[in-house]
């Protein structure tokens, strides 16, 4: 059953619609006053300051050396200096790099030396992991944020302070030539499953695709809360929306549950885009007099799990859901009047979306296969993996976008999520990339072979199982391979689990075995590393 695509929205939208710098000129222009941005806690400002803001920023980029179609690394959290950096990279016609407050060691030196960029804005905290690492054509860092927080030399590289000029003549930013809507607007690096993470090349259009185009039931009028970071196109299709929209978002640092409803009151949002993971752990809060005393009224909850209806009932709100990948442009919404779990929606224009088998044949209604996407809009899906052309090819076998998702599709026509197919683990809205999980753990010098796998966690997603075998003669501490890869990898590839067996499962010819690994999951013999006390969190940016 192959399902959407409407002829007439095959169009690419005109770049007044769809490229940051035009969008943002044009609000400016027509709504000065309108708020745009609530930082919690922080500075709001209307469209013409952001207009402003990005402008000075653009300047002080400029003058570091950045031009058109450059490559600009951002590493920061949510908060005003990580949206002006980005909207300045893009006011420039370079392409913005968001690199996951997480990442350290080998998996962040793969991503600069994939993103070949010159120049990186960051936050001055997290400088330090730059030492000892390859950073490819990185040379010079602009620190962007507290002048407080000591940073120390990094041998190859020039660390400045990013400062913006007082003002920026009309005249001082012009452009080589205009930014096209299928321009690449960014480079997101999406974890892999069989080898290291891919750079998403990413085009104004698939952005205004993903968001504006996508979120139907968000109105100019709303207040969108944006709690999940803009480092990840999750959260930044909702940033986009509401500048398409010419309406009004909050941000918060991050999200944490004791302050997400203070954080709706005070800004009054209406809106709100939560992982399941994250409605989980809200429903787990105590219940209260107040827990339908806010302002929110929407709720777009992804994935759309049993805990769904639960939130709605308790908090009162409207639900949503939306599929959506860093390669692909929110094919699937439903809502609102939702309710069974699993359900994706239907397609929306101007895409087509089929479950197929191991063959790329489309299966039966009702039949549990791999979604596959492909679009009529030129530039609507991901426009390839940066310096990664077989990996890109692998994706689009046969002309379609292969999801590694496993779903079924009803006789009306709605898709259900059913599970992941690929080799990749999702715990607290992170994916983890079991290759680069086990690449590190087997870098510890007691570590033989390693193999990390999912397993069901009793809050939402998984929790990280690692199986190993020691080296001969050697003794592997669960506590002490933990501590190793604290050091190592971002706080929420860590493993939970630990399960230390003389040999791993595997075929006759030498494969591993991992389904079988996952089919025992956490046994009598495996190490807890909650139940032993040890939890780790992530970096907090001041």
């Amino acid at each position: 059953m192959t399902l959407g695509f409407d002829v007439g929205a095959a169009e690419v939208p005109a770049a007044e619609l769809s490229v940051l710098r035009q969008l943002l000129e044009r609000q400016a222009r027509e709504r000065p006053t309108r708020e745009f941005v609530r930082f919690w806690r922080g500075e709001t400002w209307s469209y013409a300051d952001t207009l402003e803001r990005v402008r000075r920023r653009a300047a002080a980029l400029r003058e570091a050396g950045v031009a058109q179609g450059d490559r600009v690394l951002c590493w920061m959290g949510n908060g005003p200096e990580l949206l002006l950096s980005w909207f300045a990279i893009n006011y420039l016609g370079a392409v913005y790099v968001p690199i996951n407050t997480a990442a350290r060691g080998r998996p962040l030196a793969h991503i600069l030396e994939n993103a070949d960029a010159r120049l990186m804005v960051a936050h001055p905290a997290l400088v330090g992991r730059l030492e000892g690492l390859d950073r490819g054509a990185l040379k010079r860092v602009l620190l962007a944020g507290p002048d407080d927080v000591e940073v120390s030399a990094i041998d190859g590289v020039a660390l400045s302070p990013l400062v913006d000029p007082d003002s920026v003549p009309d005249d001082a930013l012009a452009l080589d030539r205009p930014i096209e809507p299928w321009d690449v607007q960014a480079i997101m690096y999406t974890s892999g499953t069989t080898g290291n993470a891919k750079g998403v090349l990413f085009s104004y259009v698939q952005h205004w695709t993903m968001g504006p185009e996508a979120m139907q039931a968000i109105a100019p009028a709303d207040c969108c809360l944006i709690a999940g970071p803009i480092f990840h196109c999750g959260s930044t299709l909702y940033v986009y929306a509401m500048l398409a929209k010419g309406g009004t978002m909050a941000m918060i640092p991050e999200f944490r549950t004791a302050e997400f409803w203070a954080a709706v009151r005070e800004t009054g949002s209406t809106v709100v885009l939560l992982l399941g993971v994250m409605a989980s752990f809200l429903l787990k809060a105590p219940v209260t007099a107040g827990d339908r005393d806010h302002p929110l009224r929407k709720a777009y909850i992804v994935p759309f799990g049993e805990d769904a209806q639960a939130f709605r009932d308790r908090f009162g709100v409207e639900l949503h859901t939306v599929y959506n990948m860093t390669e692909i442009s929110s094919p699937l919404i439903a809502g609102p009047g939702i309710s069974e779990p699993g359900l994706a929606g239907r397609p929306r224009a101007p895409f087509e979306l089929r479950v197929v088998d191991g063959n790329d044949v489309e299966v039966p209604a009702g039949t549990v296969g791999e979604l596959v996407v492909r679009a009529h809009r030129p530039w609507a899906l991901f426009s390839g993996y940066y310096r990664n052309p077989e990996a890109t090819v692998a994706a689009l076998r046969n002309g379609w976008f292969h999801t590694g998702d496993a779903f079924r599709v009803d006789e009306s026509g709605r898709f259900f999520f059913v599970d992941r197919l690929k080799d990749v683990i999702r715990r607290r809205g992170e994916n983890i990339s079991s290759f680069e999980l086990e690449t590190e753990i087997t870098a510890h010098p007691a570590v033989k072979e390693a193999v990390a796998v999912a397993v069901p966690s009793e809050v939402s997603e998984d929790e990280v199982l690692a199986v190993v075998t020691p080296l001969e003669g050697a003794t592997i501490d669960p506590a002490d391979l933990v501590g190793f890869l604290a050091e190592r990898v971002a706080h929420f590839m860590v493993p939970r689990y630990v399960r230390v067996v003389d040999d791993l499962p595997k075929t006759a010819s030498g494969k591993l075995q991992k389904h079988v690994l996952r089919t025992e999951g956490v046994t009598a013999d495996t190490w807890d590393r909650e139940g032993a006390g040890i939890r780790l969190r992530r970096d907090t940016l001041a």
